[in-house]
């Protein structure tokens, strides 16, 4: 893909959120967009070659409208600064996690699992956790998931690397503060990540790396998501 054309776009965008500019690149928006649609359609088929499960998903169902929501957020802007597609054999609004792919500049990243979860599958999760913490931790703790990811609750979005995107700053209720591996029950979400920089996504030779960086991090979603699929 032509990320330096996709990214050149975005700083215009952010530079000129509004409707009459926008709607006076319209076709750079559409030349992108396409552009951003094709790279993805290839990169579903890379990912269902080691995960089946989303070998069903179309470009549709897992990239976003372009237009905010801003009905209930302080900022009006109409557009985002960014453009991404989150490949997950649920569907994007699913519980269950997947396979995310972020273009924006300065903040370009690759990133896996899930992004929010109610309390009761969160405790589930944590439970299951303790009651599997050697299998656990052979998904998170191994050299190559440490290198590429980091521990948990290290970390925020806009960090090169993470480990769970929120957490709780003590013990969830009802579980035990002097737990030995208490920070992984501290994650309010299952979700790794890997910052890039703007020249990754140059060309196709990216999705060999890509598929590199969801191997690494998939043990760890298909431990959370063989909790969440019981509630879904």
């Amino acid at each position: 893909m032509n990320a330096k054309r996709i990214l050149q776009f975005l700083r215009d965008v952010s530079a000129n959120n509004n409707r009459p500019w926008f709607q006076a690149h319209k076709d750079e928006y559409l030349a992108v967009k396409a552009d951003f649609e094709a790279d993805i359609a290839k990169a579903i088929l890379r990912i269902a070659e080691f995960d089946p499960s989303v070998a069903h998903i179309t470009v549709k169902d897992a990239t976003y409208r372009f237009y905010r929501d801003t009905r209930f957020s302080p900022d009006k802007s109409p557009y985002k600064n960014h453009i991404g597609a989150y490949i997950a054999a649920h569907g994007k609004k699913a519980l269950h996690g997947g396979y995310y792919i972020h273009l924006e500049p300065g903040n370009c990243l690759l990133s896996c699992g899930n992004y929010w979860l109610p309390t009761n599958i969160l405790t589930s999760c944590r439970n299951e956790i303790m009651a599997n913490i050697d299998q656990w931790r052979s998904c998170v703790e191994n050299d190559e998931f440490l290198r590429m990811f980091g521990r948990p609750c290290q970390g925020g979005w806009g960090s090169e690397k993470g480990f769970g995107l929120e957490y709780l700053k003590t013990a969830p209720a009802g579980f035990p503060r002097d737990y030995e591996f208490i920070d992984y029950l501290r994650l309010k979400n299952y979700c790794c990540w890997k910052k890039v920089p703007e020249t990754f996504f140059e060309g196709e030779q990216w999705m060999d790396e890509m598929v590199r960086v969801f191997k690494v991090g998939k043990p760890m979603m298909d431990f959370a998501n063989a909790v969440i699929d019981d509630y879904e």
